[in-house]
């Protein structure tokens, strides 16, 4: 820039641009720079001397307790301006301040239950769903204990109202006639008023039976017993109303009797809850192997993938899968064996509020053979 100017004035500015390779705009803005305003600090910022004594007034005894809203509402009418409503906000933010003063209701965090179960009678889960009765706002309810690693109905009940004293009593009786051990099953379930009963708790304490529930409002914790109601009401047979409680039982009995024995699960392998419950799926899938080698030996151009197997009964089935399962795509599964040697993650039994016990009505436990 200092050649252009020795030299500009006699042989033109342009000119001299070009053959020194500057541009001319280049030039003409270093001999007139643009002032560069002071961004540093905003013109309209309070002084750290106002600021501080704006802190001092909200900290004032009277100030406290009040919103900026009110203190600024108060200091108006007494002929007082501090500042802005906002820049009360922004003082205390600087001084970390702004919080919510009044009583919080914070939920608790619930841990997912982790459940594995490999043989049956290890992991239930229970429910209770609505029937719909003869007329408008008359309901019948459905009591449903199910095996999850067989899928098998091991109990169930209809009743006129949901009540904790009659799931206690279904749900003993099913240990019962199921020969459950202690320390042996684990029972899960949502947290429907009745399952979160006083009554409950106390049996399965009782009875070494740990006790697992869902996260609230977690609708996908739950699943083998929603997935089971969805399966039995829609069948053909399921009525829209039932007429009475005898109707309701004849009718879910008769269902969950077909549930049990016929209905071929896709989660097993198309084998049966009963075969699975009662230790008869190696039989029944070693004679479907056999019908299967026989058809491949009498025309094996039909199998193009080679020789065909029956669906094979899965290991291990859970409720949110445990961590300690989870393993690479790569690396080989986990056998029976290696899976039975897992602790069985245990849920922690909480204390919670009582429930209508005192009822005088006595509905049979009926159980699926």
């Amino acid at each position: 820039m200092r050649k252009v100017d020795e030299v500009g004035p006699r042989l033109g500015v342009r000119d001299t641009c070009e053959t020194l390779g500057v541009s001319p705009a280049s030039y003409y803005r270093s001999r007139c720079p643009r002032s560069v305003p002071d961004r540093r600090r905003p013109p309209r910022k309070l002084e750290e001397k106002e600021r501080a004594q704006v802190l001092t007034v909200l900290h004032e005894k009277r100030f406290v307790d009040l919103a900026p809203a009110e203190v600024y509402a108060t200091l108006l009418d007494e002929q007082t301006y501090l500042c802005s409503e906002r820049t009360m906000y922004r003082v205390l933010e600087e001084n970390q301040e702004v919080k919510e003063r009044r009583d919080q209701l914070r939920h608790p965090k619930y841990a997912a239950p982790e459940l594995l179960a490999t043989r049956p009678n290890e992991l239930w889960s229970w429910d209770i769903t609505k029937l719909r009765g003869p007329e408008k706002s008359i309901y019948f309810y459905l009591y449903v204990i199910l095996d999850v690693f067989s899928r098998y109905v091991v109990g169930w009940m209809v009743a006129h109202r949901a009540l904790a004293s009659l799931a206690k009593r279904l749900i003993e009786e099913t240990c019962s006639r199921q020969g459950i051990e202690a320390d042996q099953l684990t029972l899960h379930s949502d947290r429907g008023s009745q399952m979160v009963s006083k009554a409950v708790a106390h049996l399965l304490a009782d009875l070494s039976v740990t006790k697992s529930l869902s996260r609230p409002h977690v609708p996908d914790d739950n699943p083998y017993s929603e997935s089971q109601f969805k399966t039995v009401k829609y069948r053909p047979e399921f009525p829209d109303r039932f007429g009475s409680p005898e109707h309701a039982r004849t009718i879910c009995g008769s269902i969950l009797g077909w549930y049990n024995t016929e209905h071929h699960h896709s989660g097993l392998g198309f084998l049966t809850p009963h075969d699975v419950h009662y230790g008869l799926a190696e039989e029944k899938i070693a004679k479907r192997t056999a019908v299967l080698h026989a058809a491949y030996a009498a025309h094996p151009e039909r199998f193009p993938r080679g020789m065909p197997s029956p669906p094979k009964l899965p290991e291990a089935v859970w409720i949110n899968k445990p961590r300690i399962l989870e393993v690479e795509p790569k690396t080989e599964a986990l056998t029976a064996s290696q899976i039975d040697d897992l602790d069985r993650p245990r849920v922690k039994v909480l204390p919670v509020s009582g429930n209508d016990l005192n009822s005088e009505e006595v509905i049979p436990v009926a159980a699926v053979q």
